[in-house]
């Protein structure tokens, strides 16, 4: 806490000081043309001749009036302008006081309506699409798009390399109006330079096939690049080597090719610096994008909770090395044809460690477990799409693409627990082979002036081959598994688990007027699924001990059919649009074990109803709410034993049926460039009605778990928001996030109500300066309360962070620091650690060659700890992370 008190005063002084120098002065007026009729959306630009100011922008309003934000005391050229009319250019100097300044266009003697107008506004704004003309903005020393996307009004770019243009994330990027590799916004920004770009077009509810604009719901927002006639065709990109010390090593090619038929792209990559270029967002990107996962809510839970992806979001490790290739190609056959297509490889080999104290709370008396885990991970996958799309004209759009994933995940671990009633050391070995093919088929076609009709097509398989031992000198699990005798314990578990699924839906959209619509849809869920599994110890003598006879061993089939028809009215009152919908489903599955079968038919009717209130573009309110029903997967009915892990046994249950629960959204967001705010909030609520519960048995650290269907409530509660205002060169954040659960426990047929709540709230400051070094400073508070058996349990997290880059006579320095303090208040544990990296980066501006040094975990911390929480016990956790890391690294630029 030493560093904190010294660091905090500080942080303070920083955020309270800075605003007391912003000075700024309101310059308003109107925009009108020579018999006085206000000109209605006319662009207002403000270039300062201090090169340290910011350009300042405005549009005006339906009255023709504008307000702009200027500093004080400084000179302006501003130039207004409005097509058709001679752009108005004039030198403003502003003082201390603010400023009324009216302006006069007149039209162009020369405008002819067969001439078209050469002038070219900085923004021209369309309602749902902006379009900046970027020579306005630069200057011309910007390298990368990066550079030059930061001197843009209303967008910003994180350190990352994701944008945000108007407070809203940009969620897919274009060139030239065709996807950029995967559409991804940190691949573009970071890659494409910045003197290819002639414009920069943003399109807000941007959806794929044009003619559903308007049709489907989107709130997706895109970024197409447009380039100059001069870099239609060309190739960039650069390659980095590196090399450090303790055999530390960097290959990172980054390669592209631009012609308005072709696309090649080619990412490469191979270090042991931890350094991961595929991430679990990059993997969602590829699986169709977050917000189309989560309109499928089981999809992305089942994606989420996947090993691959637990590989993928796992950044804490003592040892890392990743070999990773990426290629993607466009083709344009014809003028109405697209062929595209990537292969992604990776082969990564992993070490992860970590000390763990888990303390249950079912018993009267302290009962503590020390367990420590140490893993080698060996894991290889390889994903391949190829996509066919055909957009003959306006009115018919198809597209057809083909993906297969296969991975081959190894790995060896060693576990130890030391435990009031046994401590015991247990070695694993898992071999997971597994290969994914999905097949989709999309097809739009407006059928009138008022219908339009869409046809969607799934088909996915899967087949995944796990393979588990464990290896210990003592008996574990004693009155769960039939265990003989032996010398070493070795035990055996091998799965076997092939799954087939068809999707269809087919949806009309008829057009009643312009403020009535109404859709229907009829579609079919299938799914055909077979799993199989052996768990056995395989003895010293060479014979085989199956567990079989103590009821061990699935041999299971799971047939499942949902037929659904959906009606959807929308219509608009005002500047609110409504949507209520009603699904039917009509369910059938049946299930068979051995000789055992079951079949179950059921129907239900789901309701959702939404609701958008737009103020204007930048001021929205969203309301959705859902009565959402989800059927188990096969390993939820599998009603044999199956091994779980070295200290649990879990066991299906046929029988279940599905989850009931109720979701509600509403959002409120509101964006204003002049004011320079961008504010977020959002609410959300869950009620399950029925729902799958975990029923367990727990002895000591052993247990045994299964499901059955609950019907008592359970909810959880999540409130967040996010206000920031850029005041001068300053841009202010305040982050805040309520989480509230509660959940029913059913331990040793004992049944409890548990409940969880956490704040968390994140204030920080950002400069902004052209000639300074930029800093951002935050700091971050966590509280987290648990309470389970009547036992309450209360954490605290402090986060002090520091990022800072500056750019001088060719340099670039990059440096952050986070200081982390970790109380656990109930038994008074504390621990803190922080965290430092920096770089150098030397470039001059017409050399292709760049010259880098740069370190990772400056201070050598060699662990982060944080703390869990389930049904029956808190754990706190300390992972251990890479050692100090010094590199140097060559960079030459295409």
């Amino acid at each position: 806490m030493k560093h904190l008190k010294l660091l905090l005063p500080l942080f303070f002084i920083f955020i309270v000081i800075f605003p007391v120098c912003a000075q700024k002065i309101i310059v308003s007026g109107k925009v009108t043309d020579t018999l006085q009729n206000p000109l209605a959306y006319a662009n207002i630009l403000a270039i300062p001749e201090n090169d340290n100011e910011a350009v300042k922008f405005a549009i005006t309003e339906e009255n023709g009036s504008y307000k702009l934000g200027l500093s004080k005391n400084q000179t302006y050229n501003v130039t207004v302008s409005f097509l058709g009319f001679t752009p108005h250019t004039q030198v403003l100097t502003t003082t201390e006081e603010d400023l009324i300044q009216n302006f006069t266009l007149k039209e162009n003697p020369n405008q002819l309506n067969e001439v078209t107008i050469n002038y070219t506004p900085p923004i021209v704004i369309k309602k749902d699409t902006i379009t900046y003309d970027v020579s306005k903005f630069v200057t011309g020393e910007e390298r990368k798009l990066r550079d030059a996307l930061k001197k843009l009004p209303g967008v910003e770019v994180d350190r990352a390399g994701n944008v945000t243009v108007q407070g809203k994330k940009v969620t897919k990027v274009l060139v030239e109006n065709k996807t950029f590799f995967t559409g991804d916004s940190k691949l573009a920004v970071n890659n494409i330079p910045a003197d290819a770009v002639d414009k920069v077009e943003i399109l807000d509810n941007y959806n794929e096939v044009a003619m559903l604009k308007g049709l489907q719901d989107s709130e997706d927002m895109a970024m197409n690049i447009k380039l100059k006639e001069d870099k239609k065709k060309f190739t960039f990109g650069d390659v980095e080597a590196g090399a450090g010390i303790k055999d530390r090593y960097l290959i990172h090619p980054n390669l592209f090719y631009y012609s308005p038929k072709t696309n090649v792209n080619f990412i490469g990559d191979l270090n042991n610096q931890g350094i991961k270029s595929f991430s679990f967002r990059d993997y969602l990107e590829f699986e169709g994008g977050f917000g189309k996962l989560l309109n499928d809510a089981g999809s992305y839970f089942d994606l989420f909770n996947s090993d691959f992806a637990n590989y993928l979001n796992n950044q804490d490790y003592t040892a890392n090395t990743n070999q990773f290739a990426a290629l993607n190609i466009r083709q344009s056959v014809t003028n109405v044809t697209d062929i595209s297509g990537y292969v992604i490889s990776s082969n990564s080999k992993t070490d992860t460690e970590s000390a763990t104290v888990n303390e249950y709370l079912n018993t009267s008396e302290p009962y503590v477990e020390d367990r420590n885990t140490a893993n080698k991970f060996n894991n290889f996958f390889t994903i391949g799409k190829i996509t066919l799309k055909y957009n003959p004209s306006a009115e018919e759009d198809l597209a057809y693409n083909s993906f297969i994933k296969v991975t081959n995940n190894e790995s060896q671990g060693l576990i130890s627990t030391i435990n009031p009633i046994q401590n015991n050391t247990i070695a694993t070995h898992t071999d997971i082979k597994a290969i994914n093919l999905k097949q989709n088929l999309t097809y739009s076609r407006k059928l009138s002036k008022d219908h339009t009709l869409t046809l969607e097509a799934t088909y996915n398989f899967q087949n995944d081959k796990p393979l588990t031992e464990w290896f210990t000198n003592q008996k574990i699990l004693q009155d769960l598994i039939p265990l003989e005798d032996d010398d070493l314990y070795t035990i055996l578990q091998t799965k076997r688990s092939r799954a087939h699924t068809v999707n269809a839906i087919t949806k009309d959209y008829w057009v009643l007027n312009n403020f009535n619509h109404l859709y229907t849809s009829v579609g079919i869920n299938a799914a055909f699924n077979n799993f199989y599994n052996t768990d056995e110890q395989l003895l010293s003598d060479g014979t085989n001990n199956n567990f079989k006879s103590a009821g061990f061993g699935n041999d299971f089939s799971y047939q499942f059919v949902n037929t659904f028809v959906g009606l959807e009215y929308k219509f608009q009152i005002g500047i609110a649009t409504f949507k209520p919908m009603l699904y039917a489903h009509f369910y059938n599955w049946n299930t068979k074990q051995f000789d055992e079968r079951f079949s179950n038919t059921k129907a239900l009717l789901l309701p959702q109803f939404t609701t958008k209130i737009e103020f204007n573009n930048s001021e929205k309110i969203n309301f959705k709410y859902s009565l959402n029903a989800r059927f188990p997967g096969i390993d939820q009915l599998a009603n044999n034993f199956i091994l779980n892990n070295f200290n649990s046994v879990y066991k299906g249950n046929t029988r279940l049926e599905n989850q009931l629960y109720h979701s509600v959204n509403l959002s409120y967001f509101k964006f204003s460039l002049f004011k320079n705010l961008n504010l977020n909030l959002n609410t959300s609520f869950n009620k399950k009605v029925t729902h799958f519960k975990s029923v367990t048995q727990l002895q000591g650290i052993e247990q045994f778990n299964t499901l059955i269907m609950f019907d008592q409530p359970e909810h959880n509660w999540n409130l967040s928001g996010q206000i920031s205002k850029k005041i001068n060169k300053i841009r202010y954040k305040l982050r805040s996030n309520f989480r509230y659960n509660d959940f029913y426990q059913i331990l040793n047929d004992d049944t409890r109500l548990n409940s969880s709540k956490s704040v968390s709230s994140t204030i920080s400051a950002e400069t902004f300066f052209k000639s300074y070094p930029n800093i951002e400073v935050g700091y971050k508070k966590d509280y987290t309360t648990y309470r389970s058996y009547n036992i309450i349990s209360n954490f605290e997290n402090d986060n002090l962070f520091v990022n800072l880059q500056y750019d001088f006579n060719n340099f670039v320095f990059k440096a952050d620091y986070a200081f982390d303090s970790y109380h656990n208040k109930s038994n008074n544990t504390k621990n803190t650690f922080d965290t430092a990296n920096a770089s150098l980066f030397y470039q001059l501006e017409d050399s292709p060659w760049g010259f880098e040094i740069n370190a990772t975990n400056l201070f050598d911390t060699r662990f982060k700890q944080q703390n869990a929480f389930n049904s029956f016990l808190i754990s706190d956790s300390k992972t251990f992370i890479l050692p100090r890391i010094v590199m140097f690294k060559v960079a030459y630029k295409l």
